[in-house]
């Protein structure tokens, strides 16, 4: 189990709070909007009114011992630039930022942002779930409750064919195709056998993927 925090509760930050909440997680939510913290109460841990900007009140909660902190001031731009500068003087290991443009991106970039991701680009569940899981390269929803996952083998699947994995009938997940260096193999068979670096492309259920994350 990790631990995040979540600064600006809007529809990005909400979506990444939930996804990480849901998925097990320590979740601690931050906005200055007592009507955004209510709205979140059952997304998180715990959620607070603070402002951002006062570094005795992210010091005060404790900022430094989680394992990321993303950022997801809305429109103040300023606000979200300064609250990445003094996450990282404080000490928090990894800081995920939303940028508003290219020119933001690059800003946060400077100042110590670990991470930098465009909403148009990375959706907040998508991001939540590439934080938990570093195998999992992306996840596009296609349905509320179904999903394409992108996700890295593990070494205990190298040398195993999808036959052996049984995906299909231990998790209700179809393979869909392989990625292997330059080629896209569409024509998965049953005796295909997994090599170090493959990357299967997944549909199934939000339920069943997650279920086949978590082992």
């Amino acid at each position: 189990m990790k631990q995040f925090a979540v600064i600006g509760l809007g529809r990005f930050g909400s979506s990444v709070a939930r996804t990480l909440y849901s998925a097990g997680h320590q979740v601690l939510g931050i906005d200055e909007s007592e009507e955004r913290v209510r709205a979140n109460l059952d997304n998180c841990t715990r959620a607070v009114e603070a402002d951002a900007t006062d570094e005795a009140a992210l010091r005060a909660l404790g900022i430094r011992n989680f394992d990321t902190v993303i950022v997801g001031i809305g429109g103040d731009i300023q606000a979200s630039i300064l609250v990445t500068l003094m996450l990282k003087e404080i000490g928090v290991k990894q800081v995920v930022v939303k940028a508003q443009s290219v020119l933001h991106g690059k800003v946060l970039d400077k100042v110590g942002a670990d991470r930098v991701v465009f909403p148009e680009r990375d959706m907040g569940t998508r991001v939540a779930r590439s934080l938990v899981a570093s195998n999992i390269l992306e996840y596009i929803e296609l349905a509320p409750d179904f999903s394409i996952l992108e996700m890295l083998v593990s070494e205990k699947m190298i040398g195993k064919n999808l036959r052996q994995l049984d995906l299909r009938n231990r998790y209700d997940v179809n393979v869909i195709a392989i990625k292997r260096s330059d080629s896209f193999d569409l024509s998965v068979r049953a005796d295909t056998a997994i090599e170090p670096g493959d990357i299967l492309i997944l549909v199934g259920k939000n339920e069943h993927l997650r279920r086949m994350e978590r082992e």
